[in-house]
């Protein structure tokens, strides 16, 4: 496993370590939203399988985790992978915490709770430092056939044509985009894009998927899918053939 630059084959891959579920959730749709991709694990062990698997490009990682203390994983990623970017996270902030996470390799720390805009900003500046985001450039914009959205400027286009959406609905098309060929429930595209369930929120998944579909048709072959009882997915149009 190298600390090696992003090619611009693929997009900027973050690995998120924690046990608690919601959490790694919760990261991977923020670095989604941002155009990376993340990878997750519960645990050191699997933690350390991945990233040799998937070479990360930059790691989120719990200071406390089940199998093997999170120290331990930093040492060995560090060792593995000396030039790759850590940000510890923690749910203790005494300073000797924060000094011993320093002092065996990590780049940066943050302590729980936290908010997901300071993690994104303290990862991209750790990217920009090792000069992954520089090279990841292009990578960050997502691409499913023959759609494009690209997140740094909010664009969206679809066979060369652009789609003008509201603020919403390109958050929808992100979360959808960042899981494609997943099948998203209401109550998931609810919680992700709206932050919130309220009365009436699955007619209101229903008015924007409804919107999405109308402006990215528009006499092309459909993307977004109903899968009836579950949620929605988005493919490809020629995978939908």
């Amino acid at each position: 496993m190298t600390g090696a630059p992003a090619s611009r084959s693929g997009r900027i891959r973050v690995l998120i370590v924690d046990d608690e579920p919601g959490i790694t959730e919760l990261l991977s749709v923020a670095v989604t939203e941002v155009g990376w991709r993340p990878f997750t694990a519960a645990d050191g062990e699997s933690a350390l399988r991945i990233a040799r698997g998937c070479v990360p490009h930059a790691v989120v990682l719990d200071g406390m985790l089940p199998d093997v203390d999170g120290l331990d994983v930093l040492k060995r990623l560090r060792y593995e992978s000396p030039r790759l970017p850590v940000l510890m996270l923690t749910a203790r902030d005494a300073i000797e915490h924060r000094i011993d996470g320093l002092s065996s390799g990590a780049d940066d720390y943050v302590t729980k709770p936290f908010s997901l805009e300071e993690v994104v900003l303290r990862l991209r500046a750790l990217l920009r430092r090792s000069g992954a985001e520089e090279a990841s450039a292009d990578d960050a914009v997502l691409v499913l056939g023959d759609l494009v959205l690209t997140p740094q400027t909010r664009e969206v286009h679809r066979d060369g044509v652009p789609v003008q959406l509201t603020a919403k609905e390109f958050e929808l098309l992100t979360l959808l985009m960042g899981h494609p060929r997943q099948v998203l429930s209401k109550a998931q595209i609810l919680d992700h894009v709206w932050s919130a369930s309220f009365d009436g929120g699955g007619n209101l998944v229903e008015v924007y998927i409804s919107g999405l579909r109308r402006k990215l048709d528009r006499g092309r072959a459909p993307m977004i899918h109903t899968v009836r009882g579950v949620g929605y997915a988005i493919r490809a149009a020629e995978e939908a053939r």
